[in-house]
């Protein structure tokens, strides 16, 4: 009888223990990044009270009586399920939508989280607000104006640079992609500036110099008197400036010189694509060789201090006309009305980071007011062999311990990580109709263990009687 009594406040207590983690589970239902708990039930050690017995010539074999005294918690897991997601808007909310935790630091300690509620501090740093901890990942850097993002380095602290410059940019290249009419008349050497006019073609592009001020490119196509593919092309930069800049055209590695040729001609093959351009010296671009159709132009920047020997900073970027024989982002000679509508330059003036945005791989992008995106940092994500290991550090975050493995932190979308969602916060995984079904069980199972311990209570009340 007594061994009845301690199997009932064995099962009275234990189903109170589940009942604490339903009540967690419940109490959480709407937390961000929750992970609801389970409790698993086994059964405890057995009083032997008659061991087995092989069977024998003359009787069969017997089985071992054995009497329980109770039962114990096998495990609380922790289910890591994905939780629906729940749309905000904010760009600074993150979900993860597959495996993987958001890593955060306080101080010397790294935690992880699946709530991804952030925002900024007044330093520009990503942080969880409500607590401070501050989200890894990696800072791009830039090296000879190309920006790059190392994520073999270990991970960092997010600083997003909100207002933050991007300097500006000089032109160095102008692609060329677009057509000059076929059916533009020859014009004889000699004639008016009135029959000169209608076979020539303009187009205008502005570029920037290294202080972002911007310029006007006019590239002026002529056709070349007496042939059926050639035109000449006079380059102008500020054309109708009241100091026009110093424009010279040419090939080779230095910048042409200060007063020399602005024209160079292009040829192209009966098939209307192009074949060759040649500087006013004979040099040759294309042809034989083949590859892309370019020239060289310089001009002036005003308002600089002049090199050592006095002479005024030269500026030098590539006219870009297409590759040899192209038809797409080439300079073309269809019978077609000349156009000039996909004419691009890489150069800008100087910006202030406006906004930013977020994509599925956690790259953060900001956009500037000059036009430019720029990469600035990416959110890291972290797996472990077993997340079911993990211990539960309160703020909805976990931490490391000796059965979950170490965490393997790279970016996501790789090695099993899932992808970020931005304006998106996972809500918590619990089940509230299952919750609630699991505490009745869980009630149902406290009182009819009550009711043993009544029981054997009442049992002994009778031995006790039995001598009055």
């Amino acid at each position: 009888m007594m061994r009845s009594l301690f199997s009932g406040v064995s099962g009275l207590q234990n189903h109170q223990t589940r009942m604490d983690v339903v009540g967690n589970n419940i109490a959480n239902i709407n937390t961000t990044g929750f992970k609801k708990g389970r409790v698993n039930f086994q059964d405890m050690l057995y009083q032997q009270l008659q061991g087995a017995a092989r069977p024998t010539e003359e009787i069969g074999g017997v089985n071992p009586k054995e009497v329980g005294l109770g039962m114990s918690i096998a495990a609380i897991d922790t289910i890591h399920t994905q939780g629906s997601l729940q749309s905000t808007g904010n760009i600074t909310d993150l979900a993860i939508m597959g495996q993987g935790f958001f890593v955060l630091t306080e101080g010397n300690n790294q935690l992880y989280t699946r709530a991804g509620a952030f925002g900024l501090d007044n330093e520009g740093t990503l942080v969880n607000p409500a607590n401070g901890m501050k989200v890894q990942g990696w800072m791009a850097e830039t090296v000879d104006g190309v920006t790059l993002l190392e994520v073999s380095r270990n991970v960092g602290d997010i600083t997003i640079p909100i207002g933050g410059k991007d300097p500006a940019r000089a032109t160095n290249l102008v692609e060329f992609a677009c057509n000059l009419d076929k059916r533009t008349p020859f014009i004889p050497e000699g004639a008016d500036e009135a029959a000169v006019r209608q076979g020539t073609w303009n187009t205008q592009i502005e570029i920037y110099d290294t202080f972002g001020q911007i310029h006007i490119l006019q590239t002026t196509f002529t056709r070349v008197p007496d042939t059926a593919n050639s035109w000449t092309v006079a380059v102008a930069v500020d054309p109708q400036a009241e100091a026009p800049t110093n424009t010279a055209v040419g090939l080779g590695e230095a910048a042409p010189a200060a007063g020399g040729a602005a024209v160079y001609t292009v040829n192209f093959d009966n098939n209307g694509t192009i074949v060759s351009a040649v500087d006013a010296d004979g040099n040759v671009s294309g042809g034989d060789a083949g590859g892309q159709v370019v020239m060289n132009v310089a001009f002036d920047v005003p308002a600089t201090d002049p090199d050592a020997d006095g002479a005024p900073t030269r500026q030098l970027f590539t006219l870009d006309m297409g590759n040899v024989g192209g038809f797409t982002r080439a300079l073309t000679q269809f019978a077609e009305s000349s156009s000039s509508k996909a004419v691009t330059q890489d150069g800008y003036t100087m910006g202030y980071l406006e906004s930013f945005k977020i994509d599925q791989s956690g790259v953060i992008t900001g956009v500037y007011s000059n036009g430019t995106n720029r990469t600035i940092a990416q959110v890291a994500l972290a797996t472990f062999t077993n997340q079911g290991g993990l211990e539960k550090n309160g703020d909805t975050a976990f931490v490391v311990s000796n059965n979950s493995g170490n965490a393997n932190i790279g970016p996501s979308g790789i090695a099993g990580r899932g992808k970020v969602v931005s304006g998106t916060l996972e809500m918590s995984n619990v089940d509230m109709a299952a919750e609630f079904t699991d505490m009745i069980v869980t009630q149902r199972g406290f009182q009819a263990n009550s009711r043993t311990i009544q029981t054997a209570d009442q049992l002994l009340q009778e031995v006790l009687t039995l001598k009055r």
